[in-house]
């Protein structure tokens, strides 16, 4: 397959489509995360559909003091990767094209939601993200669109979005893709030193200390259920590698399932110890959220939730983020 460079939307609308085009948008700097995307939007167009991958560093998402100047711009590699992956195209507009009146006046306000945790964070961000996607949307006409759940809070914004505002696609999200290391695939991780990298590992370690405990909870809650009220259900606790829950069965049994406050606490000692390394991690926020809306989850909450965290470690400012059931009795999803 050979993949065709365009750089306006005319010459975009200009090619005859005999089925569904599916649509990645990226900033660039392309890695094996978006290749995921590329090959999976792929699979959803078919032989007949079309995949477009779309290269644009938005400047409406970079706010004061951010790293606008300093995101790589590789346009050569991107073109090999995305067509090693299984592009049709690659849409690389210049600025001039997304936005022809120079800044828009009108944009798109990401509401309550896109105040939240990265918002909160990086102010402006999502309105100028959400800003560039129904741009980009506009230009590109796509039958589907995909994002990488990496970016969990950007996924549920322009799922919102598309919702609110009928836009007439279907979003896919992609499971987050990892190195070895388990470090979250990120077009900023090249900008880690070899000891900031061992440092920023801790962002992933504390997700999974969290998944480890809130899936050793589920196992308690469903194993309290089943065994008898008797001193077999002890052992049966005490069998799973839990003794302070078999010294208090009754306790266990009535416990809230997954204890969302014990999931936080696993994942903040990880995050504590790393900010005692050299160098350290400075932590921005660890969050368990609810994704409708991404606020922070109750004790009595149940059904789908995104443990989530920001950090910097040196001049690099990182996220990563998984999902967890709560109240299923099983392990995260």
């Amino acid at each position: 397959m050979t993949t065709t460079l365009l750089s306006t939307a005319g010459e975009l609308h200009a090619r005859v489509r005999a089925g569904r085009r599916a649509v990645v948008m990226t900033m660039g700097a392309l890695h094996e995360g978006h290749a995921t995307l590329i090959r999976t939007a792929r699979g959803i167009a078919g032989r007949d559909g079309e995949v477009v991958v779309t290269v644009f560093v938005n400047p409406l998402q970079f706010g004061q003091g951010e790293d606008l100047d300093r995101y790589p711009r590789t346009l050569d590699a991107d073109l090999k990767l995305a067509e090693e992956s299984g592009a049709d195209v690659v849409f690389a507009p210049a600025v001039d094209e997304v936005y022809p009146g120079g800044e828009p006046q009108v944009r798109i306000t990401a509401g309550p939601m896109g105040e939240r945790l990265e918002g909160s964070a990086r102010p402006g961000h999502f309105d100028g993200m959400l800003t560039v996607v129904a741009k980009l949307l506009h230009l590109t006409r796509p039958d589907v669109a995909l994002y990488g759940q990496k970016d969990a809070q950007q996924l549920a914004l322009i799922r919102r979005m598309v919702r609110d505002l009928n836009f007439g696609v279907e979003i896919v999200g992609v499971p987050t893709v990892r190195e070895d290391d388990g470090l979250a695939l990120s077009s900023r991780n090249r900008y880690l030193s070899p000891a900031e990298r061992r440092t920023a590992l801790a962002l992933s370690s504390a997700l999974f200390a969290g998944q480890d405990r809130h899936a050793a909870q589920e196992a308690l809650r469903a194993r309290a259920r089943e065994v008898p009220a008797t001193r077999a259900r002890a052992e049966a606790l005490s069998a799973i590698g839990e003794s302070r829950a078999a010294a208090d069965a009754h306790a266990v049994a009535t416990a809230v399932p997954g204890g969302p406050a014990a999931v936080r606490a696993a994942a903040r000692q990880v995050l504590d110890e790393a900010a005692r390394l050299d160098p350290p991690l400075a932590l921005d926020y660890l969050a368990l959220v609810d994704p409708s809306d991404f606020t922070e989850i109750g004790r009595d909450f149940t059904g789908e939730a995104v443990l989530a965290v920001a950090a910097r470690v040196g001049a690099t400012r990182l996220i990563d983020n998984l999902p967890l059931t709560f109240g299923t009795f099983g392990a995260a999803s």
